[in-house]
């Protein structure tokens, strides 16, 4: 069972546009949802899931809205919270920004979408691209004769159009991890993580099949190249496209596929490793008499010295109080923010094994308040590009087509800081 009927809320609890998929349940049911959230909220029992007799609301919010789905019986809750975000991601794909003004401007469109996206409380088209085909932002002239609905919603491959034709044939691939890492006072690692994402741009003529190869350590063992000299990588949480044929991935880890055109995410994946942290940071604090402090913070690049990380912004947490700020940089430039209570500390270039120096000079109108407060930890930015942490490679992308046209695929590697934090002592 899915949804029964879908509503958007403004943040006051209104209904700014709604479907009912199938007409089992009150559409004045959802003037308890507000109320009941508001409840649970003040009771600190907030929940994903909301009942109010024998209707239950499954709601997700996103910037000044609620989408809520109505529902009687025991919804595939998971497959409505999924449809959910989709709705979320294909009017954002329409209008860029989904918030309040946005729904108010296109309420046709967001009716024509909402009638596309599910049938009888079922998710139905939901690929923004396919969508775009026929639901367009310019309005529809009735031509007779001609179905407005096109043969890619009916085809086995929902995803890609036929008829494709380009000039150049290629594919690009980015391989894109984010480091998640948090450092106590004491210097010691409490969490680490790698969260991997492979994007596609492609540009296919046809109708092409697609199959990369990963440096996959299931993949090595099951072809019996687990050696020394082959460096694997095992990965964990793989979430794949709609486009990926998973019984083939589940048989033999072949991630075979035919792709949607243009851009899109073709799979991502998580690695609990200890990682190393890429940027290490030092920090002392001094205070004198209590009407000035001195912070002094120490950078050094803990990775290869032929890569470089571009645009490091480290930021530093000062006193709420703190006034009169003066800067010493060894590299780069400073900058207090007073109203975050951050000096962001700007390096355009850091070569790896490189060590940098930032002295930043306040004055203190009540050093006592700040002790009080605690400490915010470190917050450090960054990317570095052909460089991957885990050390995943692409092996391979074969490209089959029946015409035998020869495609180029271009891979980039790029790391970059996820949610990376070093607390100070």
């Amino acid at each position: 069972m899915s949804a029964s009927a879908v509503f958007i809320l403004d943040v006051k609890g209104k209904p700014l546009i709604s479907r009912n998929y199938k007409g089992d349940v009150a559409m004045s049911e959802i003037e308890h949802f507000l109320p009941l959230l508001m409840q649970r909220e003040e009771e600190g029992a907030l929940a994903p899931l909301l009942s109010h007799g024998r209707v239950h609301f499954l709601w997700i919010k996103h910037s000044n809205l609620y989408l809520v789905a109505t529902t009687l019986k025991n919804a595939n809750a998971s497959l409505v919270y999924s449809f959910l975000y989709k709705t979320v991601e294909v009017f954002s794909e329409y209008f860029k920004e989904l918030e309040e003004e946005s729904i108010r401007d296109n309420f046709v469109i967001v009716y024509e979408l909402l009638d596309e996206l599910m049938d009888f409380g079922f998710p139905q088209t939901t690929d923004s691209k396919i969508l775009q085909e026929y639901i367009t932002q310019q309005g529809n002239k009735l031509e007779t004769g001609k179905s407005r609905v096109p043969p890619t919603v009916t085809n086995a491959v929902s995803w890609r159009s036929e008829g494709i034709k380009y000039k150049k044939n290629e594919v690009f691939i980015d391989v894109i991890e984010s480091v998640n890492l948090l450092v106590n006072a004491n210097g010691s690692v409490l969490l680490s993580e790698i969260v991997g994402t492979i994007k596609l741009k492609v540009f296919l003529s046809g109708m092409p099949e697609l199959r990369l190869g990963l440096n996959d350590r299931v993949l090595f063992e099951l072809t019996g190249r687990s050696g020394s000299k082959n460096k694997s990588v095992e990965l964990e949480d793989v979430k794949f496209h709609q486009c990926v044929r998973l019984s083939r991935f589940d048989n033999d880890r072949t991630i075979s596929f035919i792709p949607p055109d243009g851009d899109f995410e073709l799979m991502s994946y998580r690695l609990s490793t200890q990682v190393k942290p890429l940027i290490w940071i030092e920090s002392v604090i001094e205070k004198f008499s209590h009407s000035r402090v001195e912070i002094m913070v120490k950078a050094k690049g803990q990775f290869k010295k032929q890569s470089v990380a571009n645009g490091v912004e480290i930021s530093v947490p000062v006193p709420s109080d703190a006034d009169s700020p003066r800067f010493k940089t060894s590299v780069g430039s400073a900058k207090y923010v007073p109203e975050k209570n951050v000096v962001i500390w700007s390096i355009k270039s850091f070569p790896g094994g490189k060590e940098y120096l930032m002295r930043a000079h306040f004055g203190l109108p009540s050093v006592e308040k700040e002790e009080m407060e605690g400490r915010p930890p470190i917050g450090v930015k960054f990317e570095i590009p052909y460089f991957t942490v885990s050390g995943i490679q692409v092996r391979y992308m074969k490209i089959i087509e029946k015409s035998g046209y020869q495609a180029l695929p271009w891979v980039r590697y790029i790391t970059q800081s996820g949610d990376y934090q070093l607390r100070t002592s």
